[in-house]
């Protein structure tokens, strides 16, 4: 066969495929095994469903722990036998404080459901108290806890719950969270000691020599701050700032919980701090000489005006009204111990005992009520405008309260 000559057009000898046509192979079948050859390379998609799924479940992931951890504000880890400490560092000894971002998951510190039992009668002066690991509001309800021994307790805000401090133990104390019509759950444990502010939003605690405080919302533990190493432990909140109890050294000291901040000066007469007053003023117990007085302290808890009497007990025990005009503290008047009542305002007479000897906290229900569980556990009800009359408050048994029983005394109650 003669090869063709060249054309004069722009057109090729023969159309280029990938396979050669012989004369006795027919076209339909070289064109079948093109269509079978490009089926058989694979193709890149534009879009792999599969990588874009799991993509997006990581990043739903990631937000997911982004968020808890900044709700929870601190890293939870537990181990065999103990707890973690919280924000511990690499030089520094574990410890058995552990923040909780979810309490329920942890079964080693959660009790049951709170479950209320049948109504009794209400406790008296219109407070809540915890007898025997039951919790019995002013109401009457009673709810079994299931948590161990409390030594104080707290209602939270809005009808939220309460907060529990359980006694201190060889490891540390517990600071539960109950919320109302729900089950107790552990914040904190292990801590040295643990305050919290009088509206309930806020703790500060002492663990292994470190101070640190967070903001308490929705029953969790959020924004948490680290502070320096001292030698103290906190013991009240006093607006924005946390009042601490200094160590062997005695006296007062205070730290505002801020990244970085530190302690201020002790004031090494300040003995004991009562409350404060709507000036600012705190009343507090000062070393005066061989003996104790107690004082008005100004904001830089130097004393502003000292009272020679009452010379307050030195069990630190007592509270200030919520209007500033009422102390009542442990005292002794004509030799006789008991709880005094001190107008701070001067308007009336200075002092006079008012009832028997406070054996806890003091809770100040309104600005004309006062509770309190004597040495005998029996809860007292004191009205100043009784106790102005001449009228000393009496002790009432407290149902369920028995020999080794004390009731504990719930503050912040709300009346409502």
């Amino acid at each position: 066969m003669k090869p063709s000559s060249p054309r004069s057009d722009n057109q090729t000898g023969a159309p280029e495929r990938p396979f050669a046509v012989t004369h006795d192979e027919p076209l339909e079948q070289a064109l079948r095994e093109t269509l079978v050859q490009r089926v058989a390379v694979p193709h890149r998609l534009p879009a792999d469903p599969a990588g874009v799924a799991l993509g997006r479940a990581r990043r739903v992931r990631r937000r997911r722990t982004v968020a808890g951890l900044a709700l929870a504000g601190v890293a939870t880890a537990l181990v065999t036998g103990g707890m973690t400490q919280l924000g511990g560092q690499p030089d520094r000894p574990t410890t058995p404080t552990v923040v909780l971002g979810d309490p329920r998951g942890v079964a080693s510190l959660s009790a049951g459901p709170v479950a209320p039992a049948p109504p009794q009668q209400p406790a008296d002066g219109g407070v809540d108290l915890v007898v025997a690991g039951t919790l019995v509001t002013a109401a009457g309800q009673r709810y079994e806890l299931g948590v161990g021994p409390v030594e104080r307790a707290q209602r939270l805000p809005d009808h939220g719950g309460w907060l529990l401090t359980g006694a201190v133990t060889a490891a540390g104390r517990t600071l539960w969270v109950v919320p109302a019509g729900g089950e107790p759950r552990a914040l904190l444990a292990g801590a040295d000691e643990i305050a919290l502010s009088p509206d309930g939003r806020q703790v500060a605690w002492r663990d292994d020599g470190r101070l640190f405080a967070a903001v308490i919302v929705a029953g969790q533990l959020i924004a948490p701050v680290t502070g320096p190493p001292a030698d103290a432990v906190p013991v009240r909140f006093v607006g924005d700032r946390v009042l601490l109890r200094a160590g062997a050294a005695g006296g007062h000291r205070w730290w505002r919980p801020t990244p970085g901040g530190s302690p201020g000066p002790v004031a090494p007469d300040v003995l004991d701090v009562y409350g404060i007053m709507p000036d600012g003023r705190l009343a507090a117990r000062v070393r005066a000489g061989a003996r104790s007085d107690l004082a008005l302290l100004g904001p830089d808890l130097t004393p502003a005006t000292t009272r020679g009497a009452p010379t307050p007990a030195a069990d630190g025990r007592g509270a200030v009204s919520p209007d500033g005009r009422w102390l009542l503290v442990n005292s002794r008047v004509a030799g006789v111990d008991g709880a005094v009542l001190v107008d701070l305002t001067g308007t009336a007479p200075p002092s006079r005992t008012a009832g028997p000897v406070i054996g806890g906290v003091v809770t100040w229900t309104d600005t004309r009520t006062a509770g309190y569980v004597d040495r005998d556990g029996a809860l007292v009800r004191l009205r100043p405008a009784e106790a102005l009359a001449g009228q000393r408050a009496a002790s009432t048994p407290v149902a369920g309260a028995a020999d080794g029983v004390r009731p504990v005394l719930v503050t912040g109650t709300d009346p409502g």
